[in-house]
């Protein structure tokens, strides 16, 4: 809303609102409006502005009118010379005007309705530099030509011509540079967009700062944003074409610093590129998905990711045909208290608003169905320029008075009542309309008529003042608290995905938007209609100017169903806190059943993973002849056991740091081993195509499953079932049917599911509840089983190579997964939707992850911490290993982590304190 207030009162009254729309404003010059009567002349001195289609003059005194007279309704400009009579004072040359029509504006200094007064007048302004009157008349006379063309394509054209005639003959001022070191990389035109206004001027784009000249000199004379405080740039699709370039200096405000309007797609990218690599280390580029990770997670608030969705689908405040769109939330206007426990409070939020009212509906289907094609069923959208204004009237009346031609809204059409409002909003024939941000802020000045306006008065006979609130909300600053509360309520926060399905996502478009009821007319969406190919500069305009009156549709975020959000849990972690985690805490859990203790422990993983960036080597250790696979550790945490290509299992005391014994099954690798619950037992899978079961206390092979056709690539264990995955291109379930502790023969493990897979099986996980397994395999799939009906939930071509690795967050709402490709891919296990796709320099092999933050072993022996939150890679430990790192365990309190690599070592790491 910052963008749309109204200039304080001050001695500057002038705006760019008092321009028609699409009119430009080019110079101004001191100068006396001179008016007559029979006994005296009288001088009004104040500012005489040229603009494309009008002559505005600006008294400096407040108590006068501000003059508009439109250039189309002058029958005559004349250059009147400057007169020496001997006889009489010397008169000054004088620009005459006959005109047709004169606008006075802001009379008695009031913001109000302007004033027409029709009827042939005469005007006169000198000029305070004489010298300047000729050329401002030849001037003159150019642009009433162009206003007086019969053609609307002819007239813009000339303006145009104008226009770029007057930025070639200029250029941006060096002379306006903060630092006389600076180096300019590009300087080019362009027009800084201001909601309902174009400033034509020059940007210049330097080694330090952004720099806007406006023409002329309007509002200040250079706007210029360092480059080191941009936090986010955004290209903009501005009049339906590729032109526009945004930048914001904060993370989460609704209005930005600068929008540009650029006159080559070619200039606007290079600049847009400049200050993007000139930010890589200041600013990190979001996604959609990226966000939307956030969301779920409970790091972005819903009125925050609604924002940058907002953003990222071109929505902005500096653009009133895209203007940021909110839903209504709430359907209780009525009650005295708000009751946010009840559902029905709140709105549906998978109906958009025109399907709320199922009579309405039925309405507009059968008009629908009748209609040739293209059909729409709204015959208007939820979001337009008069929508904006609608709500925002009491904070910006002037830009209200520029959209309707000098007149507010009849009063009974006005703003007047939320409850009104959103009546209408359900039973109007036309009124479709969703929300504003504002709605959600903190600033009520947009329910307060604190400017005293008169904005007319409804049929009742009362007047049009503050807007009538519901009666649970006090005031307007209690209603704007109460509706951001049920905005991020539990009721919404579970449904949001629903309505952000409908405007930025799947069912936005096509068969999924027609079973949602949910199509808007065709010139709404975003390549429903390219306006260049249309020859007729007539047509052009037309069609350009009803598309932005409309209103327009988002840019399409989302092509499959949104997820839904995770129960929000706002964590603060401090990223400097410490934690004390000697090397001998190799033990995954204390032994206590105590909730409270349950929830330090859980505290912890947290301030471990918040200090992950401290994680310092504390030992080595070369026990294999081969690449390690596998790494197992007991309960109490005094033996460590790993497999490795060497076909051993080897086991490594913790108390003596020396590795105790080997054992190896068969000639053929071992690739990965598993400590069975009883913590008596290792299991170890191998390329012999057999599961080999290893007792502790006997330190002897216990028992043999040969349960595969080829090689077992990886186990899991839960609740006496194990699964096994293999290159046959299954993941085979077996149960246990007696006590671990005792000597196992083979029939005592029984096949209770076989899962088939296209290709081969090379990784296998169980999320933390055992309700949900997780395959990858070498075509780059991902599936989801359920495990207690052994279906497919979900299944995901996501990798374009061979899965190394996968793993549930502790929260099993996603599953990350490593390939061959590079990649680091996140998938939403409830839609099966890749929400986060991160590519790495190089190929990682095996990881860790919190749901947030992902520990990982690349190939080249680096271990790496991604934050996915922002896709950056937050700390480096470089060759940790001497060839890739093909194994990592990590304990249950997050704070000890081994690794193994290709070089045949174990190392032990620690966080530091």
């Amino acid at each position: 809303m910052a963008s749309l207030k109204t200039q304080e009162r001050t001695k500057e009254r002038f705006s760019l609102l008092l321009l028609d729309l699409e009119e430009y404003y080019f110079e101004q010059h001191t100068a006396y409006h001179v008016t007559s009567t029979s006994k005296k002349e009288r001088k009004i001195r104040g500012s005489f502005k040229v603009c494309s289609r009008s002559i505005i003059f600006d008294p400096e005194d407040p108590s006068e009118p501000i003059l508009k007279i439109p250039l189309r309704d002058c029958k005559k400009i004349e250059f009147v010379e400057e007169e020496n009579n001997p006889f009489n004072d010397p008169r000054p040359s004088a620009i005459s005007i006959l005109c047709g029509q004169v606008i006075y504006i802001k009379e008695s200094n009031m913001i109000a309705p302007y004033r027409n007064e029709r009827g042939t007048t005469k005007i006169s302004f000198q000029l305070e530099v004489w010298s300047k009157t000729e050329d401002v008349v030849q001037t003159l006379h150019q642009l009433h030509r162009a206003s007086c063309l019969e053609k609307l394509g002819d007239q813009t054209a000339m303006i145009a011509a104008n226009l770029q005639s007057r930025l070639a003959r200029s250029s941006f001022d060096k002379n306006c540079f903060q630092n006389v070191t600076e180096k300019p990389h590009m300087e080019c035109e362009v027009e800084m967009v201001t909601p309902l206004v174009s400033n034509p001027g020059h940007v210049c784009v330097t080694d330090e700062s952004l720099y806007f000249q406006p023409l002329n000199g309007y509002p200040k004379h250079v706007i210029q944003i360092k480059l080191h405080r941009i936090r986010r740039i955004y290209k903009r699709r501005h009049c339906l074409r590729p032109l526009g370039l945004e930048v914001f200096c904060s993370e989460n405000e609704l209005c930005s610093d600068i929008y540009l309007k650029f006159y080559c797609t070619a200039d606007r990218d290079e600049i847009y590129y400049y200050i993007a690599t000139f930010l890589e280390n200041h600013m990190t580029e979001h996604t959609a998905e990226s966000y939307m990770l956030q969301w779920q997670r409970g790091h972005l608030s819903n009125y925050e990711y609604l924002l940058h969705l907002n953003n990222l689908a071109d929505r902005s405040c500096n653009d009133l045909s895209q203007y940021p769109i909110f839903p209504w939330v709430i359907a209780d206007y009525s009650s005295a208290q708000l009751d946010m426990t009840n559902a029905a409070t709140f709105r549906d939020l998978s109906k958009p608003v025109g399907a709320l009212n199922k009579e309405r509906l039925d309405r507009l289907l059968a008009r629908y169905r009748g209609m040739p094609e293209p059909r729409f069923m709204y015959g208007s959208h939820y979001s337009s320029p008069g929508y904006v204004l609608f709500y925002l009237v009491r904070v910006a009346p002037e830009h209200m008075l520029c959209l309707q031609n000098g007149r507010y809204d009849h009063a009974d059409r006005m703003f007047n009542s939320i409850g009104e409002t959103w009546k209408n909003c359900l039973e109007g024939a036309t009124d479709f309309k969703e929300l504003i941000p504002e709605f959600y802020g903190t600033d009520c000045s947009f329910l307060e008529n604190k400017m005293s306006l008169d904005l007319g008065r409804r049929q009742n006979g009362s007047s049009v003042s503050e807007v009538v609130l519901p009666p649970w909300a006090s005031d307007a600053s209690d209603f704007l608290q109460k509706h951001k509360t049920a905005l991020e309520s539990q009721f919404v926060s579970e449904h949001l995905h629903e309505w952000i399905d409908l405007v930025f996502g799947y069912k936005q478009r096509g068969s999924e938007a027609v079973a949602a009821h949910n199509v808007f007319h065709p010139l709404t969406y975003e390549g429903g209609i390219d306006c260049d190919s249309i020859e007729d500069p007539d047509e052009r305009i037309a069609m350009l100017t009803q598309i932005l009156e409309f209103g327009q549709t988002p840019t399409q975020l989302f092509s499959s169903p949104h997820p839904q959000r995770i129960t929000p849990r706002f964590h603060n972690i401090t990223r400097s806190s410490s934690i004390t985690s000697p090397i001998s805490e190799l033990s995954p859990t204390f032994q206590s059943e105590d909730s409270s203790f349950e929830d330090l422990t859980e505290e912890s993983r947290k301030l471990a993973w918040a200090n992950m960036g401290n994680l310092t080597r504390v030992s080595s250790h070369k026990i294999h002849k081969e690449a390690v696979t596998g790494i197992a550790v007991t309960r109490d945490g005094t033996a460590i056991f790993s497999t490795s290509q060497d076909s051993t299992l080897k086991m490594f005391s913790k108390e003596l740091k020396e590795f105790q014994r080997s054992m190896s099954f068969s000639n053929m690798a071992l690739s990965s081993c598993l400590m069975l619950a009883d913590g008596k037992t290792v299991a170890c899978s191998s390329w012999d195509n057999n599961v080999y079961f290893y007792s502790i206390p006997y330190g002897r092979r216990q028992d043999t499953l040969m349960g595969h056709d080829d090689a077992v690539t990886q186990l899991c264990w839960f609740d006496d079932q194990l699964y096994t995955a293999s290159w046959d291109s299954t993941v085979k379930v077996w149960q246990c049917t007696c006590d671990s502790s005792s000597t196992h023969k083979r029939s005592q493990f029984q096949l209770q599911a076989e899962l088939e897979h296209e290709t081969g099986v090379n990784t296998i996980s169980l999320n933390p509840t055992g309700t949900l397994l997780a395959s990858g395999c070498k075509d780059g799939t991902v599936t989801i089983w359920d495990t207690s009906s052994y279906e497919t939930l979900q299944q995901v071509h996501c990798h374009t190579g061979t899965i190394h690795s996968t793993a549930f967050s502790p929260d099993s709402r996603h599953v990350l997964s490593v390939g061959a490709d590079s990649c680091m891919k996140v998938i939403d296990v409830q839609t099966g939707m890749v929400i986060s796709s991160v590519k790495s320099e190089e190929e990682q092999r095996c990881f860790c992850w919190d749901g947030n933050s992902v520990l990982c072993g690349g190939r080249s022996g680096d271990l790496l911490l991604w934050d996915l939150l922002s896709n950056t890679v937050t700390k480096r430990i470089s060759a940790a290993h001497a060839g890739a790192v093909t194994a990592m365990w990590m304990n249950d309190l997050c704070s000890t982590v081994i690794t193994g690599g290709e070089d045949r070592q174990l190392i032990f790491w620690k966080l530091q304190s």
